[in-house]
Formats: C-alpha cells, sequence, structure tokens
C-alpha cells in the first residue's frame, strides 16, 4: 500500500502532531508500506528556519524509509490568527500542488488546522483516491475556545468548511471518543469515524533514574520538581502555574520546571520575573532525543490546559510519556483526559485555573507516599495499554480498508 501523507509539522519539529505523524509512518514502512510525507520546512514554533534547512520550493529528504518532501509555505511564529492562516493556507497550496506529483494509493490529512485537510480533499478529486481526514483537534472551535478570534462571521465561515470536509472524507480518524461524538452530532455519519488515541513508544520513554549532572546544573537537587515540557501556547495556561508557585512559602521544597517555546513564553518570563520566582526554571525547548531526559528530572509531570468546555474533549499527548516514565500526573484538564488518568490511578486531577484546588492537590501527591507510588504503578498500566505500535497497526488497519483489493494498490 502506498500512502501519501499530509502534515503541517514533522520532525525535527518536536510537537505532538509532528511525532505522532513520524512515529506511525515509520512503522507502516516497517509494516511493509511504502510512505510519503508532504511537509514544509521545520519551523514550529518559533517561526524560524531550524539550522541546516531552506524555505525552497520543493525538495526530498529520507528519514528511517519515509520519503519526506518539503515544499514552500509562508513562515510566521505561532501568533497572530491572520499571519498563522497564511502560513497555513500557504502549506495547502504548496502541498496541493507537489502532492499532484507523488503516488499513493490512499490519502491521509492531519490537522489540527484542517486547511491541510482542504489539501488532501483536493488531491483526492484530482488524483481519485480515497482520503482520511485525522482530527487532532477540534479546529475552529479551539480558536474561540483560547480566544484568539471571537465567534462571528469568519468562525462561521470556517466552520461551514471543517463540516463540508468532514462530510466529504472518505474516512475520519479521531484522537479522542468525545472528537467521534462532537462530529456525528453535525450530521457526520459516526460509521466512518474511527477513533485511534494517542500513546508513546516505549523505546524512547521508559522509567529512570534522575541525572545527576542535570539535577546539579539547575540546582534541583533535594527539591519535589513538578514538570512541564511542550509548547507555552494561549491554551496551556501556564501564568495560572506561575501564579500558583509565588503562593508556595519560601521554605517549602517544590520547584517547577519548564521548557519549551510557544507564543506566551516571552510573556511567561516577564512573569516570572514580575512574581520573583525562585522556585520556576524555564529553559528553552530541547531536542525530542532529550525529552527523556528533563521529563525524568520531574517527580510529577505537570499537564494543564485553560479552563473551557471545549477542552473536555481532548486528551493531552504528554499524559501518556509521563505515564511511560512513571512520572505521576498533575492533571487540569477535565472530560476525557480525567477520565483516563482516573480510571488507571495515574495521577490526580485539579480543577483547572482553581488556585486552591492545584495548590490541594499538589500538596497531596508530594506528602502522600503511598498515594504516589500507588500512581507510579497506574501510569505503568496506562503506558502499557497505549503503546506506539499497537495504535500504529490499527490506524494501519483503517487505511487497509480503503484500500481493500489488491488491483487497487497496484494502480500507480
Amino acid at each position: 500500500m502506498k500512502i501519501l501523507f499530509l502534515s503541517d509539522n514533522f520532525p525535527p519539529e518536536v510537537n505532538a502532531p509532528a511525532q505522532r505523524t513520524f512515529e506511525h509512518c515509520r512503522r507502516w514502512v516497517k509494516m511493509g508500506a511504502d510512505v510519503t510525507v508532504i511537509t514544509c520546512a521545520p519551523n514550529f514554533p518559533q517561526g524560524r528556519l531550524y539550522e541546516g534547512y531552506r524555505n525552497r520550493l520543493r525538495y526530498a529528504e529520507n528519514m528511517e524509509g519515509v520519503r519526506v518532501v518539503r515544499v514552500w509555505s509562508y513562515i510566521s511564529p505561532n501568533q497572530g490568527f491572520l499571519r498563522r492562516v497564511a502560513d497555513y493556507s500557504s502549506f495547502a497550496l504548496s502541498a496541493s500542488l507537489a502532492g499532484l506529483f507523488e503516488k499513493g494509493d490512499v490519502i491521509m490529512a492531519t490537522s489540527p488546522q484542517f486547511f491541510t485537510a482542504l489539501a488532501g480533499f483536493v488531491l483526492s478529486l484530482l488524483k481519485r483516491r480515497p482520503w482520511v481526514f485525522e482530527v487532532r483537534d477540534l479546529w475552529p472551535e479551539s480558536i474561540v475556545a483560547v480566544e484568539a478570534l471571537k465567534r462571528g462571521a469568519i468562525i462561521r465561515m470556517l466552520e461551514r468548511l471543517e463540516l463540508f470536509l468532514y462530510k466529504r472524507a472518505d474516512c475520519i480518524v479521531a484522537l479522542t471518543d468525545a472528537f467521534r461524538e462532537r462530529i456525528a452530532a453535525r450530521g457526520v455519519d459516526a460509521q466512518k469515524i474511527d477513533v485511534v488515541k494517542n500513546g508513546v513508544d516505549a523505546q524512547v520513554f521508559f522509567p529512570a533514574p534522575k541525572d545527576k549532572e542535570l539535577e546539579r546544573r539547575f540546582g534541583l537537587e533535594n527539591k519535589f520538581v513538578v514538570g512541564y515540557l511542550g509548547t507555552h501556547g494561549m491554551a496551556h495556561k501556564l501564568d495560572f502555574i506561575l501564579r500558583c508557585a509565588a503562593k508556595l512559602p519560601p521554605e517549602d521544597n517544590t520547584h517547577f520546571l519548564f521548557a519549551g517555546d510557544g507564543a506566551e513564553r516571552e510573556r511567561l518570563l516577564a512573569l516570572k520575573e514580575e512574581l520573583g520566582l525562585k522556585n520556576v526554571t524555564m529553559l528553552d525547548a530541547v531536542p525530542r532525543a532529550q525529552a527523556p531526559l528533563y521529563l525524568g528530572l520531574c517527580d510529577v509531570a505537570l499537564v494543564p490546559l485553560k479552563r473551557c468546555e471545549t477542552f473536555t474533549t481532548v486528551i493531552p499527548s504528554k499524559i501518556f510519556e509521563a505515564a511511560a516514565m512513571e512520572r505521576p500526573i498533575l492533571l487540569g484538564v477535565d472530560g476525557e483526559a480525567r477520565a483516563l488518568v482516573e480510571s488507571y490511578a495515574a495521577g490526580l486531577f485539579f480543577e483547572p485555573e482553581n488556585t486552591d484546588s492545584f495548590l490541594e492537590q499538589l500538596q497531596i501527591i508530594k506528602n502522600d507516599t503511598a498515594l504516589f507510588w500507588s500512581l507510579k504503578q497506574g501510569c505503568r498500566r496506562l503506558a502499557a495499554e497505549h503503546s506506539r505500535d499497537t495504535l500504529a497497526e490499527v490506524m494501519f488497519k483503517v487505511l487497509q480498508k480503503l484500500c481493500p483489493s489488491g488491483d487497487r494498490l497496484q494502480r500507480w
């Protein structure tokens, strides 16, 4: 089977869409598939080209057997609605053109934003191939949730386009059960919606002791470290966490470790200075290969999101990586994510943006030793049942359903 995959994000970018796409694609290659990914030059989230890359019209490289075709796009930082739309739409146009010259029995296009999915739809028409819409986010609903744009004519137009793409896709792969329910509730055939949740590569993330050299470098010895690794965006409400850190007494040995970049990082750095926080360390984004080392410095993994009904439908990928390293989760996301973590007893939930709730759960997870070790065991169970190997096989079977006959596979 030849798979043509469209994704705005791809390694060496380290965000969740990039990693999920690559981890699935390289496994499909091992299963015997011929996989081509169309993406752009790596630049997320700073909106700056990664060292060694150029924003050219088109060039190809090979990554662990996956053919990667990089195309030109308008590059901008992950901030400002109009500039991001220009970024997304330019990639969609370039990907559509490049895809005309690439082989594929089935086309897959991934969100969060759905301009990439629009390119997948266009290619499916021109190439007469089935296409799959992977829904990683309920966009544009999430735009309104983070108040990047108020509900109005533009949002209504985007919602019509969103629904059109849902209905025209041959198959939809949703990352959560809640996504599936929301999409079906809008009149989309539920029978064509499959759920393939996020997972973790156990060969990359696994239980390990703290790196003593890094621990000394950042002054974390004898500290109870609460860590957050990932995008510092509008949805994550890390300013709330900083304000909570400011309420801890000086003698408290809790220390917060942030590593990442994003639209809110400069504002967060300024807030840290304004609050005079000595119990917070904020680092630049770390390479993907080093992420386990930095997550390993943590006693507890922090997974917060803005308090919003929309985010009750999501399951952040950070949950699975923390679980694989047996770092109990301090979760500020209600809904499906909370149900998942609590079902495995892998962490404690605090009400999003509720200071008292956060500080109370922090003290419980820190001071109740028996509970802490029990949560580590829950993490082990959660990670074991969300292996990236298993989930890649599940999605591979979804794609095979669209190409069941050998005759179809040999058209190219």
